[in-house]
């Protein structure tokens, strides 16, 4: 069935997008209030296709802050890179950001570009809402892939293999590219390098999801650097794998809502072969401290934890 009426109550309605991953939802307001019923609802498509979107929602950056807060505390916009003036919870996603991009041609891979956000810090967001404003006529598609299907679809000896190691995330550019002035000098100014679990145990699921952020993850802990490198290579490869995405069409007024326990995602580089403009906003949710199959919890190498205090401070 494509369309299921997730809660009649709250007439919030799903649509699925794919086989494992992504729901268009449709019958909210965003802009207002929701109701106890439309979070419950929206919360379970959420933890059941990982990534939801809404579209012709033309929400403020007010609006944006107080939906997501219906959801989760909020982080500050990024923890290295900062926040739109005037609104420390949102951060800006544009065309022609400077401090995010790199110099040079990374060595280009089947997983390059793809991340889960922010795990570096020890307890990554639990979840990012971004919403489109201003949007090209065509390009520009975001893609997600679900990592709990691919934990599933990983053999059982190379499961069981996996389920006990440990990686280190860090921010860095990526091989062959270096990172411009301005991001050398944020990720100076805020050092985040952390060690998690390979395997992440979701916190209200149960469920197992292979953590393994591209953009973020440097090393396997105790793994000789070849043998780091031929694993993560071959489970970088696998959990990109076409049947386990979706891909996002965006138009203003579109808003994705991901679950960044259990995903990771690409975001777009044919936009720099046009010439028009892009410009979305996101906010993001303080998250737990990810835990492993064997009960070991992350663990912070350097930096703070995320958390809601960072933006208030800056208000």
């Amino acid at each position: 069935m494509n369309t299921a009426v997730v809660s009649e109550d709250a007439q919030v309605v799903v649509r699925p997008l794919s086989a494992h991953t992504g729901a268009e939802i449709s019958g909210v307001d965003l802009s207002r209030p929701l109701t106890r019923s439309q979070i419950k609802a929206i919360r379970n498509a959420l933890l059941e296709w990982r990534v939801i979107f809404f579209r012709d929602q033309f929400l403020s950056h007010e609006q944006h802050v107080v939906f997501s807060a219906q959801f989760g505390e909020l982080t500050v916009g990024h923890p290295v890179f900062g926040h739109v003036e005037g609104h420390p919870q949102i951060y800006s996603i544009s065309k022609f950001r400077k401090e995010t991009r790199f110099e040079g041609e990374p060595l280009r891979r089947p997983w390059t570009g793809w991340h889960t956000d922010v795990t570096a810090a020890v307890n990554p967001p639990y979840a990012s809402i971004l919403r489109g404003v201003t949007i090209p006529p065509y390009g520009g598609d975001t893609q997600w892939t679900n990592l709990v299907v691919a934990y599933e679809k990983l053999s059982a000896p190379l499961r069981a293999f996996v389920d006990g190691l440990r990686g280190v995330h860090r921010f860095a550019p990526p091989q062959g590219a270096k990172g411009t002035d301005a991001f050398a000098s944020a990720v100076e100014q805020h050092t985040l390098v952390s060690e998690h679990p390979i395997v992440r145990v979701h916190p209200e699921t149960g469920e197992r999801a292979l953590y393994v952020s591209p953009g973020f993850l440097k090393q396997i802990v105790g793994l000789a650097p070849r043998e780091s490198q031929v694993l993560l290579e071959l489970l970088w490869e696998h959990v990109t794998r076409p049947e386990f995405t979706v891909r996002f069409k965006w138009e203003a007024g579109s808003v994705a809502f991901w679950d960044n326990r259990t995903t990771a995602h690409l975001a777009p580089t044919d936009i720099f072969d046009l010439d028009f403009d892009r410009q979305l906003y996101r906010t993001t949710l303080v998250g737990d401290v990810p835990v492993g199959p064997d009960g070991r919890t992350s663990v912070s190498l350097e930096g703070s934890p995320m958390g809601a205090a960072a933006a208030i401070a800056l208000n």
